[in-house]
């Protein structure tokens, strides 16, 4: 009998610290996990949110840095890899959205930056074009390497070699968390607010 109850309290606390380890927040059916491993690092879920446009359920975005940060200041200044990812709730035509990323960073940067950034811009346009569409449930990744640049993954799969620049990955994330926001919500959501 005391066997048996040893053996119930170890299996008891293999599923709590399984449980514990996989932990996921839910945004609109979304799964997101809590913490993740990035290079080498843990990841923070910093704040996630739904992208609305109109009334309608665009995607969900969830932001991960390796302590938590409340203002765009914060996670531009951040030392370590971080990541947004997107998940579609809906579909959409992959060379729009392409081209929506490239409105919103040209909302946020000013000309110099933005001629700087053309090369970069012209590639990732290309990398949602092949895509051809995204339906509700792929995923894009964007990570941020430290020495190694920016890396963009659509549907699991790497997007060839990582752009170098530094400012390439903080003008994507002007997109979501600039002046000019795809969505102030959202943007607020990202920074640890409310959904």
């Amino acid at each position: 009998m005391k066997f048996i109850k040893s053996l119930f309290v170890l299996l008891l606390a293999g599923l709590l610290s399984c449980a514990a380890m996989s932990a996921t927040k839910d945004v609109n059916g979304v799964k997101l996990d809590e913490t993740i491993n990035l290079a080498g690092s843990n990841l923070k879920l910093n704040g996630a949110g739904t992208r609305y446009k109109v009334v309608f359920k665009v995607y969900v975005a969830g932001l991960y840095l390796t302590e938590k940060a409340d203002t765009p200041e914060k996670v531009a200044l951040q030392p370590g890899p971080k990541r947004l990812s997107v998940t579609m709730l809906r579909d959409i035509d992959a060379a729009e959205l392409g081209k929506l990323l490239t409105r919103g960073i040209q909302d946020n940067a000013g000309k110099a930056a933005m001629s700087k950034l053309v090369p970069g811009l012209l590639r990732m346009g290309q990398i949602f074009s092949d895509q051809k569409k995204m339906v509700a449930g792929d995923n894009f990744l964007i990570d941020w390497f430290p020495g190694k640049g920016t890396v963009i993954t659509v549907k699991g799969v790497v997007q060839g070699e990582p752009f170098k620049e530094p400012e390439f990955f903080d003008a994507l994330m002007s997109i979501w968390l600039g002046n000019a926001p795809a969505d102030f919500k959202l943007k607020e959501a990202l920074l640890g607010g409310v959904k």
